[in-house]
């Protein structure tokens, strides 16, 4: 089982990577492994040495006893917050959710350092990614 945020590429310039584990409750756990959750609008939050995941939404049927969308805590050593903290802080980053996977029966979380992209960066980026793709597709014809 395996959550991509797919945006995060497109959206930032991503630097330092990290896993990290991160709290859930049980039906919380269970839902994930059946529907998968969703990690498009998510990002991380240091709050008084604690790390926390905002706006990870985790479709639960039973909504009033959970809600989908509440923060969850990251689970990080406390020198890798206290880095984390400094560098988001001095170099104007930020805390972005890449990945959430399981292993064995833990599941855990990639955060990365990320820097936001302006809008003529994006534009370049899909520019690229068409030339490549149409590079790869001309290949392809000059093969066969």
């Amino acid at each position: 089982m395996q959550i991509i945020n797919k945006k995060a590429n497109f959206n930032y310039k991503l630097f330092e990577r990290i896993e990290a584990g991160i709290v859930l409750s049980g039906s919380e756990a269970k839902t994930l492994r059946i529907r998968g959750g969703n990690l498009t609008n998510a990002y991380a939050r240091i709050n008084n040495g604690q790390a926390y995941l905002v706006n990870f939404s985790i479709p639960i049927e039973n909504k009033k006893d959970h809600d989908p969308t509440r923060s969850r805590k990251i689970l990080l050593h406390k020198s890798e917050i206290v880095s984390l903290g400094t560098k988001m802080r001095s170099q104007g980053l930020l805390l972005v959710p890449v990945k959430l996977y399981n292993k064995h029966r833990l599941y855990k979380l990639e955060l990365a350092l990320a820097k936001a992209k302006r809008k003529f960066e994006k534009r370049e980026s899909v520019k690229k990614k068409d030339v490549e793709r149409d590079i790869q597709y001309q290949l392809k014809d000059s093969n066969k």
